[in-house]
């Protein structure tokens, strides 16, 4: 294990960090998830993911405990995998984010496929991250169409 097997990790995000707690677990680097409370694999997917967390609870004053991640979906009879979810207070789904690894370029494609999980979720924000660029989106219900906005909503 070398720094080689993690070049991600010298990749400056486009997110505030923090001293995430990092070991090494049976040859693989594993990172501390404080909102399920246990190590995990780290991945490109999931460096971007625990900024993103970081981000929304620490800057964005989301409450943890409305956090919902790496939840399985049926949309076409397949089975699919959001990355983060966070509900409303009343618990009705308010925004679903779809995180890449940072060297994945953000498109169209990448775009419709949060689209496509929010087909099922209905939440009525979504967005998409590299870590490095964020497409944040709210959905009109007036038009059924989604609109590009600014930064990850207030919360």
């Amino acid at each position: 294990m070398t720094a080689a097997d993690y070049p991600f990790l010298n990749v400056a995000l486009n997110l505030p960090t923090t001293d995430f707690q990092i070991t090494a677990e049976g040859g693989k680097l594993t990172i501390f998830d404080a909102l399920r409370k246990k190590y995990l694999v780290l991945t490109p997917e999931e460096w971007v993911r625990q900024h993103i967390i970081y981000y929304l609870v620490a800057f964005k004053k989301y409450p943890k405990s409305l956090f919902a991640l790496e939840k399985g979906l049926k949309y076409n009879h397949l089975k699919k995998r959001f990355d983060i979810l966070v509900l409303d207070r009343s618990g009705a789904p308010f925004l679903l984010v779809e995180c890449k690894a940072p060297e994945v370029k953000l498109n169209q494609k990448t775009v419709e496929q949060v689209c496509v999980y929010n087909k099922t979720i209905q939440a009525q924000f979504m967005a998409i991250s590299n870590g490095m660029q964020h497409i944040c989106l709210q959905f009109d219900a007036d038009s059924g169409a989604y609109q590009q906005i600014r930064e990850f909503p207030v919360f």
